[in-house]
């Protein structure tokens, strides 16, 4: 298993970690000094690689499973250098899609300010002065973060903005042959699965079971069908926020 430490906002502290299932042999794989804010964390087992947003370091990062051959894909500033930036360059979610050949993450943009936007780029293009970054979606509360399902071309993610279309979990159609949003004759290009969430943050598709889960900073950690039906909270604690989450 791998997970993120955050560290301080604004100064390289942050950190990545792996350890065996039963909590046993704990590595750090990238130390402090190297990334910022690490936030949500995905694993693409088909090239074995690591992929994570850094937040307050305005980037997009991947690497091998101990750490090793560390990459910026996107690199949007540097807060260590320039203090105080731009929160539209902030960089939280992450899901990478070998079969589109693209990986997506989202910029949430300031807290309830509906700039939120999710991108996408390809995982073969070369990731000095890259050209290919391209705009998903645009306008949303506050995005957080992402998980596709291949077998049916659907992205799907949670947005801890304001209601009425924030504090949600939220599913679209793509592309193909693009990998961008399928058009639609809607005024609305994507669907809200679910709502009235408590600040929805981490996400994780069951594709085997049907089930999509879902964490909130109101500590409660909720299971849905892959349609947003049969909403239960499965887990609740007013001691808690929650956030990351994956299931084996």
């Amino acid at each position: 298993m791998f997970w993120t430490c955050m560290g301080v906002p604004g100064r390289n502290m942050g950190e990545v970690f792996s350890a065996s299932l039963n909590g046993k042999g704990i590595r750090k794989i990238v130390p402090r000094g190297v990334v910022n804010t690490p936030k949500q964390l995905t694993v693409e087992p088909i090239s074995k690689k690591l992929y994570f947003c850094d937040r307050e370091g305005m980037k997009v990062t991947c690497c091998n499973y101990d750490g090793s051959d560390l990459e910026v894909l996107i690199n949007n500033g540097d807060s260590t250098t320039n203090g105080p930036v731009d929160q539209m360059k902030w960089c939280v979610g992450i899901a990478v899609s070998p079969k589109l050949g693209k990986f997506y993450w989202t910029q949430k943009g300031p807290s309830k300010a509906g700039q939120g936007r999710i991108f996408c780029a390809s995982l073969n293009e070369p990731t000095r002065d890259r050209k290919d970054i391209q705009l998903v979606i645009d306008k949303l509360p506050e995005p957080v973060d992402l998980e596709i399902d291949e077998s049916t071309n659907t992205l799907y993610w949670t947005d801890r903005g304001e209601l009425p279309i924030g504090k949600t979990l939220n599913q679209a159609s793509l592309d193909p042959l693009t990998g961008l949003l399928v058009h639609t004759n809607s005024t609305m290009p994507y669907r809200i699965l679910a709502s009235h969430l408590n600040e929805a943050i981490g996400l994780k598709l069951d594709n085997e079971a049907g089930h999509i889960y879902v964490t909130d900073l109101g500590g409660s950690l909720y299971r849905f069908n892959k349609d947003g039906s049969g909403k239960q909270r499965v887990y609740w604690s007013d001691q808690r926020a929650l956030s990351g989450i994956t299931i084996l």
